[in-house]
């Protein structure tokens, strides 16, 4: 019986760890990590989009799966989520007011800001700063 357990318990953490690897989705939970990440992405000039959430927030926990999908269709963009209550000083610096909230940034400044739980809207400017920031990221 302990064996079969084990192998159910073995199989939920390879489940876990292959949906972590789908998942283009970066947690953030320190000031550090939001440095390293930013920086990465500035050096590499990748696109960043951040959704800035509570675990509190029912529309920002309504929003993950959304934001889980939006991460898988784009390659060479770099996702983050972030906890307001966890990482205040990030959220604060960028004037994050309300949950949840979407910045874009591009060379770790931020380009444009989305407040609310609007998918049309959000995936309309996000594609919309991907793709100017691809062409400009060609030229």
């Amino acid at each position: 019986m302990y064996n079969t357990l084990l192998k159910k318990q073995q199989q939920k953490e390879m489940e876990g760890k292959e949906q972590l690897k789908k998942s283009k989705v970066i947690k953030i939970d320190s000031q550090k990590s939001w440095e390293h990440h930013i920086s990465h992405a500035t050096n590499q000039n990748y696109p960043v989009v951040v959704h800035f959430s509570a675990f509190w927030c029912v529309p920002s926990i309504v929003m993950n799966p959304f934001f889980h999908e939006l991460a898988s269709t784009y390659q060479d963009v770099l996702f983050l989520t972030l906890d307001v209550d966890e990482v205040k000083e990030i959220a604060s610096k960028l004037e994050i007011k309300a949950m949840p909230t979407f910045v874009l940034l591009s060379g770790g400044v931020t380009v444009d800001k989305i407040v609310g739980a609007n998918p049309d809207e959000i995936r309309k400017r996000v594609d919309h700063f991907i793709h100017s920031a691809c062409s400009n990221k060609s030229v």
